[in-house]
């Protein structure tokens, strides 16, 4: 899922079964380099410890959601916020230590069949929507059925990908053409199905190992069909119809958005927080000047000059987090289409340098795409995917002169000795000064390694997000954080065709190992089909180059009680008390 905010390393943290994304998901502060001389923070004051209790909790995790419908939505500020206003048939709760688990959600149960594919959900008696309306299986299917509907153009629509039917569905698309309008019947395919008003029943093609874990996943979330006949439905608290334990009170555009108990919850009896606001911003400076005079609880973002004092003050933590900050190349534009620029590239990047000296939060060097913390064949019992895999290149320091050395040579193999005829490209990056303070980084290591000229250009989260999505780029910064604990949630979105493909690659062979992996049982031969994929699109390929593991950096006032967190990136706030 995609990153909109800073951030972050993923520490080496098991998760207990997970779900986006993807993402949006991201990164930090204000970016731009005219933009962001925001107001100075305020001094801290004298006693810290005092927070505000005037009955509401004020967060804020990023600027304007691009969407907060479940289906459309790619970032995890807006996975935060559907997480609270809406709920799958499975959900995330405390684990008593403030890590989330998975336990049942709208299902109070389900059975699942010998073979792992046939899945009987049982929803709860009594659960509602917001306007007192019931939940019925019926929704699930509906909500179901539009994620895969090439209408929707949701970027998640692969995530049923695992369930029967689907791929004929996607031959169908590829016959017809993606343009093409379906009717309902197209999605009939597609083996779900509500076989009474309490029960849905899902086939899948062959086990998955994290089929749970998309039961939480937001894009998964049921929605109302009568409500999202309005295009608009997601901006109005009328229409904004929803099943969580909280429901929307109003949206201040590009201010904030203001979420309320919701008291036809079926749990709202044990919901402790009435009022969540969701403050948007982009302001690092802001934000910290809010916090420090009482106005927000709650920051996930603080000015990059303020985080070595921070982290000393212990005022700024941070959490583990599953999830890689890496440079996407537009593998179908030149200089890009060539592997060897690609690789030159990512060799003349001084990793170390980047999170020592600019980013500085803890965040872990990478040598590889999939993170530390992702589960191998032997889950929470063995290595994590990334120790088996190992590095694609070194990150010593002292290997540093070697990687340039390459690099040039690799550039100089492609026409270009010592950055000669090289075009002026551009580095795109969303509005955040820590964004721009790794572009600006990342500029002068290529200009001064391999005489090239990268000019940097930042846009508003909104516009940077399809931008990327449309292949308008030549490199773009991205960040990748996981829908669920398995290396999957990483290297399939790299799929030809793939929503979240924005390197816009093309490899049959990438594919064939993907269609592979997704059919096999066995979970050692399936490990190695994933291994090799991930070899050949990133050791091979090139198609990006990534930087580092994220950590979760947050400062929260100390009266607030009852947060917790999974390492997917999602805070929960409903049984928060103390403000």
């Amino acid at each position: 899922m995609k990153r909109k905010i800073w951030l972050v390393l993923a520490l080496v943290m098991v998760l207990s079964a997970l779900v986006g994304c993807g993402g949006k998901p991201a990164p930090a502060p204000s970016g731009d380099a005219t933009s962001d001389q925001g107001k100075a923070p305020a001094p801290a004051p004298a006693n810290e410890e005092a927070g505000k209790t005037d009955g509401v909790l004020d967060v804020v995790h990023a600027s304007e959601p691009d969407s907060i419908d479940p289906a459309l939505n790619t970032s995890v500020d807006g996975a935060i916020m559907l997480q609270h206003a809406f709920e799958g048939l499975v959900k995330w709760v405390d684990d008593g230590n403030g890590t989330a688990k998975l336990a049942p959600g709208m299902a109070e149960s389900w059975d699942v069949s010998e073979d792992g594919l046939e899945w009987t959900f049982h929803l709860r008696d009594g659960i509602k929507w917001s306007d007192g309306k019931p939940v019925t299986a019926a929704d699930f299917k509906f909500s179901w059925d539009r994620l895969v509907d090439i209408k929707t153009a949701a970027d998640y629509e692969y995530m049923l990908d695992m369930v029967k039917g689907y791929n004929e569905i996607r031959e169908e698309d590829e016959k017809v053409g993606k343009k093409e309008l379906k009717d309902e019947e197209r999605t009939a395919k597609l083996a779900i199905e509500a076989v009474d008003e309490k029960t849905f029943k899902v086939t899948l093609n062959n086990r998955c190992p994290y089929f749970e874990e998309i039961c939480a996943f937001p894009a998964t979330f049921p929605i109302r069909e009568d409500m999202v006949k309005n295009e608009k439905w997601t901006f109005d608290p009328a229409t904004y119809i929803s099943n969580g334990p909280f429901k929307m009170k109003s949206w201040e555009h590009n201010s904030k958005i203001t979420f309320v108990k919701n008291p036809e919850y079926y749990g709202a009896a044990d919901i402790t927080a009435e009022t969540i606001v969701f403050h948007l911003m982009d302001d690092a400076n802001a934000m910290l000047a809010g916090y420090r005079s009482g106005e927000l609880d709650m920051i996930t973002e603080v000015p990059q000059d303020e985080i070595p004092g921070l982290l000393s003050s212990g005022e700024l933590k941070t959490k583990p987090y599953v999830g890689t900050y890496f440079v996407c190349f537009n593998t179908q534009k030149a200089p890009f289409d060539d592997p060897k620029v690609r690789e030159a590239f990512s060799l003349a990047i001084d990793r170390n340098f980047i999170v020592s000296q600019v980013t500085g939060r803890g965040e872990v060097p990478a040598a590889g795409f999939v993170p530390a913390g992702v589960y191998d064949a032997k889950g929470s019992a063995g290595d994590d995917f990334r120790t088996v895999g190992g590095g694609f290149y070194s990150i010593n320091d002292a290997d540093y002169k070697a990687n340039c050395d390459k690099a040039r040579e690799l550039l100089k193999e492609a026409g270009y000795e010592d950055g000669k005829g090289f075009p002026v490209v551009e580095y795109l990056y969303n509005t955040n000064d820590n964004h721009r303070a790794i572009g600006e980084a990342l500029q002068n290591m290529w200009q001064t390694e391999l005489g090239v000229t990268v000019n940097l250009q930042n846009q508003d989260w909104a516009v940077f997000l399809q931008e990327r999505k449309n292949g308008n780029f030549s490199i773009a910064r991205h960040g990748w954080i996981a829908d669920y604990n398995d290396p999957m949630t990483f290297i399939d979105m790299w799929m030809t065709g793939g929503g979240n493909n924005d390197a816009q690659y093309k490899n049959p062979e990438f594919d064939n190992l993907l269609k592979d992996a997704k059919k096999e049982a066995d979970p050692e031969k399936r490990m190695e089909l994933l291994h090799k994929a991930e070899n050949l699109a990133i050791k091979e390929d090139k198609i990006v180059a990534p930087l580092y593991f994220y950590v979760n950096p947050y400062m929260i006032k100390p009266n607030v009680e009852g947060v917790y967190y999974t390492p997917l990136g999602y805070f929960f706030y409903g049984y928060t008390k103390g403000f």
